[in-house]
């Protein structure tokens, strides 16, 4: 039976930061606004608010925002190391990897391109913004289970073959649901709530931790 790999992106694929505050950086926001930015992310991650008024501030500060601030975001961003050579391991068993994040989804879909099946992310209007963001538009911590269980019917694959890489709150939920997790650079409560837990900078090397595991 194959299975199925479901990443995070906050924290876990993007070491120590997040897409909002890359993207922020990168329109030259002044350290007030990314500060903002930090702070809405560990509000968000703690579950104090929402994903509809995360994505409601976050878009309020990225005005000016253009394709090309979203590329040197993405290309500059500080990735862990690994991971286009664990997806195409992955593929190469014959298994699927999919990305499901908080972040916006004009952020996260550009992994496909680095061999993820699939990427979902809260959905914002295209860049450059000409219309206000989609409150119901963001995965919420339940959300994320919502997805990974379309995601699983769409390739064959039962719960009991998912595995779930995450660091935070928002992945609790999906660690409760499957069989193997793993906590990447997660604080100490959320490594304890999954079965394998990896601190350090390479995909491959927390991949390696559950490659055989069943």
């Amino acid at each position: 039976m194959a299975r199925l790999h479901l990443f995070d992106l906050d924290g876990t694929l993007l070491h120590g930061t997040s897409a909002p505050v890359e993207i922020s950086r990168q329109l030259g926001l002044e350290a007030e606004a990314e500060a903002e930015t930090v702070a809405l992310d560990r509000e968000i991650g703690a579950q104090r608010i929402g994903p509809p008024e995360y994505a409601r501030r976050v878009h309020a500060l990225w005005e000016g925002l253009t394709p090309e601030h979203v590329t040197a975001a993405f290309e500059g961003a500080p990735w862990l190391t690994g991971i286009r050579e664990t997806w195409a391991e992955i593929r190469a068993r014959g298994e699927y990897c999919a990305v499901v994040s908080l972040s916006p989804s004009f952020f996260v879909e550009r992994l496909t391109g680095w061999g993820a099946h699939a990427a979902y992310g809260s959905r914002f209007p295209a860049v450059p913004f000409t219309e206000p963001v989609d409150p119901a538009g963001g995965p919420s911590a339940a959300a994320k289970l919502k997805i990974a269980d379309r995601l699983r019917e769409q390739f064959g694959v039962s719960r009991a073959d998912c595995l779930a890489y995450g660091d935070s709150f928002s992945d609790v939920e999906l660690y409760g649901a499957v069989p193997v997790s793993v906590a990447i650079n997660a604080d100490q409560h959320v490594a304890a709530l999954a079965t394998h837990s990896y601190a350090g900078r390479d995909l491959w090397e927390a991949y390696e931790s559950v490659r055989h595991a069943r």
